[in-house]
């Protein structure tokens, strides 16, 4: 049939076979693969992490570099092992004697050593640390002009006021320190004379009497005897507390005058008595050494007293001094000079040792001391003049950083460079000296390329000797970014002084020091081998006051160190403030070979070092927890006595009340804390595993993500301490802010727990404990939270 136009289709038509589409198939299936694979693994890789990281992300992609330097979570540029190698290599005995020699060759009086704090900023700028400056702050202090303690007797029988003509002088003092040829600036001519920081200028002549070491126990103990030092002027030892705190508690009692001397009796075994030599041919005390130093009301408030919770730079307002130092004149003297003043006593008056067990003892009976109270008789007065100049003056810190990769996390390092002598052997330029070799150990590092991980600031301050002038007025000045930034403050004072080890410290600290100490080896071994930790007991006392970590802890609430080899019983004698504190006895005595300065550097340097390096903040919070219900239980056992004393009076049942309640509340907050501070821990240690293992490229997220929860744990123990703070301050004393930590109101030295409700209790004030109660039991639960 023919084909047309309505011919169905059909047939089949022959084609030839179909022509690829794509030469390359095989290409083509391995793109298409390999390009889901891609966007599956940029999906896991990228995406999916993201969810783990908090809302604002941006720092953490990975072309960002959250990290605070390249090899992190490593030490920059140089391993961590190498770094402690350099710390513990470089200090040497001939350099650190060198740095002492220097510091202790003249007078350096607060607010009169510019030319140390220059010869200071030089030397740390020429061993690396460029960014050094010198902060100033004008200051209100005295200076000496005159003083005299002379004992008048009586001319007749009549009664009259003392006149040239009808007392005499029995005796007068010297007051004044022997000048030795063995002891190089035992006689400057510019030596700086005997006297008492913020003394108070007075003409007093008035019977006297004998307060033992003039605490607040032993005054208490007068008034029970009906023994009053009011009109008279007191004679006391220096021991036990604060000495401001000595004339302070005088003063309260309506006495005109403090007289405070160093008895022999506290020098341990290294005593004349014993038949060893005196100073300079003996370790036992030179008998004309006079003990100065302040008597500002170190309890109540530190720094410039006209200046108190801000800076004391030109042009600000300024306060009355009457609540911070004393109205009334005070002046140190020998044991030499105190001799007439006792003998004087004999016979009048109860002995000390009747008064009770603390008032036993004294090391001049061989003298012909009896240590009768006094008062004196009739025939006999003391005649006190102190004269001083009261200026405003500038001081000088001296300031180095070395800026850190992280400058949201700083480690702070300070010594005082200023001392009441031409020596300051001991201190503080033990630390001073010390301290140099820690600078230029950090600037061998720093030639070898190293970085820090955090921000390291060192401190020399001035004007220490007075009331931590230098270190209060510049944590007040600069306590905003303090209180943001500081990770820990070091402090060391007095580096050596002595053969023991001691040190004080913030419990979250207590670890860091034991891993320190057992790195270090210890420089009097009784055995091969020995570290410091080995020949150390390990107690470390709690803070206090009386150096420059007062304003850190208290006031800031930044963790805090304080460490050195100090006296023991067998020691040589350490002449505290004394003309004696010098270069010579420290080569003859002190640090023979100088092995205790050098030893001393590298554990500070060592401590910084952990601090500043290590990726997780080297903080253990369960100590801090454990010491918290220690100091509790403490605290209930004193209470315990006072409610045995009151059974029977009407508030007894308020303070089984405030047991029953207060006690039982503390206890369960301090457990919640222990258990939040454990699980932390924990987590920290867990931390520091991972952050010990290799992750592999491809794997960036985790680093990222371990990177975020480092800096989040950071965050949580830097600010842990200050959890604890109180704006409104400890009452009566309201510039010291911490509610578990502050020196002892009527000591002034040693550290106070819980010093708000110790001291309510003390003063069976109930209701103001309970409200104490309240007041740290918020504290603990701020920091409790701040674990959550």
């Amino acid at each position: 049939m023919a084909r047309n136009e309505r011919s169905p289709l059909l047939l089949t038509v022959r084609v030839a076979p179909a022509r690829q589409r794509y030469p390359h198939n095989t290409l083509r299936r391995f793109c298409t693969i390999a390009l889901s694979a891609s966007l599956v693994a940029i999906f896991i890789l990228f995406l999916l992490p993201l969810a783990f990281f908090p809302s604002d992300i941006s720092p953490y992609l990975p072309w960002e570099f959250p990290y605070p330097h390249r090899d992190w979570p490593r030490s920059y540029a140089l391993p961590y092992d190498e770094l402690q190698d350099i710390l513990m290599s470089t200090p040497n005995e001939e350099q650190v004697k060198e740095w002492s020699e220097y510091y202790t060759s003249g007078p350096h009086l607060a607010g009169k050593n510019f030319s140390q704090a220059l010869w200071t900023k030089d030397r740390w700028q020429e061993f690396g640390i460029t960014d050094t400056s010198i902060v100033s702050y004008d200051v209100y202090v005295n200076y000496p002009i005159g003083h005299r303690l002379a004992l008048l007797e009586k001319k007749g029988e009549k009664k009259e006021e003392p006149t040239k003509d009808n007392w005499v002088v029995k005796f007068e003092a010297g007051l004044e320190e022997n000048v030795h040829k063995e002891d190089g600036t035992s006689g400057l001519e510019d030596r700086i004379p005997t006297f008492h920081g913020y003394s108070a200028s007075g003409n007093a002549t008035a019977p006297f009497v004998y307060a033992n070491y003039g605490t607040h126990q032993d005054f208490e103990d007068l008034l029970e005897a009906d023994i009053s030092v009011k009109g008279k002027i007191v004679l006391v030892k220096y021991g036990y507390i604060f000495r401001g705190l000595k004339v302070k508690r005088a003063q309260d009692l309506g006495a005109v005058g403090v007289v405070i001397y160093s008895d022999p009796g506290d020098d341990g075994d290294e005593t004349e008595e014993k038949g060893v030599d005196t100073y300079p041919n003996g370790p036992a005390r030179e008998p004309s050494s006079v003990q100065r130093g302040s008597v500002q009301f170190l309890s109540i408030a530190p720094g410039d007293p006209t200046t108190p919770g801000y800076p004391s730079k030109p042009g600000v307002p300024r306060q009355d001094t009457q609540h911070s130092i004393p109205s009334i004149p005070s002046i140190p003297i020998s044991y030499l000079d105190a001799l007439p003043l006792l003998r004087a006593l004999n016979g009048y008056g109860p002995k000390a040792s009747s008064i009770g067990k603390s008032w036993e003892g004294g090391g001049l009976g061989y003298k012909g001391v009896e240590y009768n109270i006094g008062p004196s008789p009739d025939g006999l007065l003391l005649n006190l003049v102190n004269e001083q100049e009261y200026v405003t003056t500038p001081m000088w810190n001296v300031i180095g950083i070395i800026n850190g990769s992280l400058s949201d996390e700083v480690v702070l390092i300070g010594n005082h460079r200023d001392a009441w002598i031409a020596g300051g052997a001991a201190d503080p330029n033990s630390g001073s000296a010390t301290f140099i070799e820690v600078i230029r150990s950090f600037g061998k590092a720093l030639e070898k390329g190293w970085r820090p991980l955090r921000t390291i600031v060192f401190a020399s301050w001035d004007g220490e000797e007075y009331g931590l002038i230098g270190s209060t007025e510049w944590v007040e000045e600069f306590l905003p970014w303090l209180s943001g930034s500081a990770v820990a403050y070091l402090n060391v004072d007095v580096a050596v002084s002595g053969p023991h080890f001691k040190s004080a410290a913030s419990p979250v600290l207590n670890r860091a020091l034991y891993e320190i100490t057992s790195l270090v080896a210890s420089p009097n071994q009784t055995i091969a081998g020995q570290t410091v930790r080995d020949t150390w007991s390990g107690h470390i006392q709690t803070m206090g006051s009386g150096s420059d970590y007062t304003a850190f802890q208290d006031f800031a609430g930044i963790p805090c160190v304080d460490m050195g080899f100090s006296v023991g019983p067998e020691s040589a004698v350490y002449h505290y403030h004394s003309n004696y504190d010098s270069f010579d006895w420290m080569d003859k005595f002190g640090d023979p070979g100088w092995r205790y300065h050098v030893t001393v550097a590298k554990l500070w340097s060592l401590l910084a070092a952990k601090l500043v390096e290590s990726p997780l903040i080297q903080f253990n919070v369960t100590d801090y927890a454990v010491g918290l219900g220690r100091y509790l239980r403490s605290l209930e056992n004193e209470a315990s006595q006072s409610l045995e004393g009151i059974a029977d009076e009407n508030n007894g049942g308020e303070l089984r009340d405030l047991f029953d309640t207060t006690f039982a509340h503390l206890k369960r907050s301090i457990k919640k804390l222990r258990k939040a501070a454990i699980e932390l821990d924990t987590y920290a240690t867990e931390l520091e595993e991972r952050l010990g293992e290799d992750i592999p490229w491809w794997e960036w997220w985790k680093k990222v993500k371990l990177f975020y929860e480092v800096k989040k744990v950071n965050n949580k123990y830097k600010y842990f301490e200050r959890q604890f703070l109180y704006p409104q301050g400890l009452d009566g004393r309201s510039w010291f802010k911490h509610v578990v930590f502050a020196p002892g109101l009527w000591t002034g030295y040693s550290g106070a727990t819980f010093p708000g409700l110790v001291e309510s209790i003390g003063e069976r004030n109930w209701t103001n404990a309970k409200r104490w109660s309240r007041i740290i039991d918020n504290r603990v639960k701020l920091a409790t939270e701040l674990f959550g």
